[in-house]
């Protein structure tokens, strides 16, 4: 059976940790819409390796501490 991972994200955490920073702002300070924001915080949309260590730099945090890609359980559900 193949194994699933999935990208997983701190970005709402981190945003209220720095002042309850909004979408908008982070948006503009990593160059993107905030429904890009958005959608990378819902784990609809998987950041550029570049846009996840601008994301990173902005909240001045290593990249693990903003995503993580870990295994999801897919064993059916009795």
């Amino acid at each position: 059976m193949k194994k699933k991972y999935k990208l997983q994200n701190n970005i709402r955490t981190l945003r209220f940790m720095n002042e309850e920073m909004t979408q908008q702002q982070l948006a503009e300070k990593v160059d993107v819409s905030r429904q890009t924001i958005v959608a990378i915080e819902k784990g609809k949309y998987s950041p550029t390796l570049e846009l996840s260590f601008k994301i990173a730099q902005v909240f001045n945090v290593p990249l693990h501490e903003v995503f993580s890609y870990e295994l999801i359980d897919t064993k059916p559900q009795r």
